[in-house]
């Protein structure tokens, strides 16, 4: 049995401009994991089985008399879609296909089923792509799971910046720029896979960064869980009519975390902070002039305890819900903010960063 595993995300700064070009993204992976292990088929028939996911809800839209399945929050979506450009990049490479069972199984969800929002989607992706690169003994390096992960999560997806595809590959701290989508789209359509792969694709930058010695991240859930595809859909719509506003965030979003990225390069804990509570105010004027909610009460009440602490605190991804996250220092009193976090319902969740290294 080959057993493969990606960790969960969470997002630290640069929230929303991240799925524009050129507006980088702090991210961090965690030490909870999506594992999928795959056998060879004793019959001539494959399973595809998950321990989370079997009494999976769907959700649907109309579109005008028709209704039509949104399949972006099913999990088996994304594991299909892993196999199938998976295999086909195998299949380029002239390896013959054979059956097998795939049994996947995941730490990013909640004892009682409800998402923490550490990029469960993208984890399985990646976790789902590792596994079959390694059961037809393709050589895998970071750069050829990303991309295969990446097409994949974005052919299920259809939006998104894929950065989170990118923690749970590369792991650590990282600050990402998202590639160019309509170049993707037309390679993909006028070229084989292997050559897409091969090729650098324009705008794309990962780079992992080393933070200060002393900083710390806590991480605080709301236990109201959000969904990310459907906020982001929302903006999307908006962005014509916002257009001076939106370019304005974009251009701001992008200053805040080059100076974020700075103060992890000069190893300067009180830069990092004044950015993130920065990137706190950027997004509550983008939740209001998108009239959505990214900061809900929960989370408002989250960075305002951890604020009391001396944290500098903000919600972590689309918001709405999921999780906040503090960078603390070593004045900050971790155990009295966990504490006071609990008598108002926020759980401050005991993850550790994820770091990797490629060993195959």
């Amino acid at each position: 049995m080959i057993t493969e595993k990606a960790p969960g995300k969470l997002y630290i700064a640069g929230e929303y401009a991240v799925l524009e070009q050129d507006c980088p993204a702090i991210l961090v992976a965690v030490n909870q994991f999506v594992r999928v292990s795959i056998t060879k088929s004793k019959t001539s028939t494959g399973l595809i089985h998950s321990r989370q996911y079997s009494q999976d809800s769907i959700h649907w839209v109309r579109q005008g008399s028709k209704m039509v399945i949104d399949n972006r929050d099913n999990p088996f979506e994304y594991i299909l879609a892993a196999i199938s450009f998976t295999e086909q990049y195998c299949i380029e490479q002239g390896i013959k296909m054979k059956v097998y069972d795939l049994h996947v199984n995941s730490d990013l969800d909640s004892a009682d089923g409800k998402k923490f929002g550490l990029g469960s989607s993208a984890a399985v992706t990646v976790a789902t792509v590792k596994a079959i690169l390694h059961f037809y003994g393709v050589k895998m390096s970071n750069e050829l799971v990303y991309k295969l992960s990446a097409i994949s999560h974005y052919s299920v997806q259809g939006n998104g910046s894929a950065g989170d595809v990118a923690a749970s590959v590369y792991g650590g701290w990282l600050a990402y720029q998202t590639f160019d989508k309509k170049w993707l789209k037309l390679q993909l359509e006028t070229n084989n896979l292997s050559d897409v792969v091969n090729e650098a694709w324009p705008g794309l930058k990962v780079e992992l960064l080393t933070p200060p010695k002393d900083m710390k991240l806590m991480i605080g859930w709301s236990q109201k869980p959000a969904s990310t595809s459907r906020l982001v859909d929302e903006t999307n719509a908006n962005k014509a009519a916002l257009n001076i506003e939106y370019k304005n965030f974009l251009s701001a979003s992008r200053a805040c975390v080059l100076k974020m990225i700075a103060g992890f390069e000069a190893n300067d804990i009180a830069m990092i902070k004044e950015q993130i509570r920065a990137n706190r105010k950027l997004l509550q004027h983008f939740a209001k002039i998108n009239q959505i909610a990214i900061e809900i009460p929960r989370l408002t009440k989250l960075i305002k305890i951890a604020e009391s602490y001396g944290g500098a605190a903000k919600t972590s991804g689309a918001g709405n819900g999921d999780c906040g996250i503090v960078i603390t220092d070593s004045e900050t009193d971790l155990d009295a903010l966990g504490n006071e976090w609990r008598h108002n319902n926020i759980l401050p969740l005991n993850f550790k960063i994820h770091q990797i290294s490629l060993t195959h």
